[in-house]
């Protein structure tokens, strides 16, 4: 699970726009250049599927999706963030 998603760059990128709010996809792919709708459909799918985000759809007319992330996803971005630390740590005393 943390290769696929550590080796997804694009999803490090989405959880970094969920942090600041940005939750539709719409919205998550006209703030981040070179993002297609069909990557980021992919990228969400397998974070679902992990249990790292969720997806709101609401009952309206024209339809609204949000993306949010869930309490193991909070842990598991933690831990992403502690990987990058240690990785930063490691690459400056080499």
């Amino acid at each position: 699970m943390v290769e696929t998603i550590y080796g997804c760059k694009w999803s490090l990128t989405v959880y970094q726009l969920l942090a600041i709010g940005i939750n539709r996809p719409g919205e998550m792919v006209r703030n981040v250049e070179g993002l297609t709708t069909k990557v980021l459909n992919e990228c969400l799918r397998k974070n679902i599927e992990f249990g790292i985000i969720d997806r709101v759809a609401y009952d309206e007319s024209p339809p609204r999706v949000e993306y949010r992330v869930t309490a193991f996803g909070e842990k598991f971005i933690r831990i992403l963030d502690e990987l990058e630390i240690l990785q930063r740590e490691i690459a400056r005393d080499a």
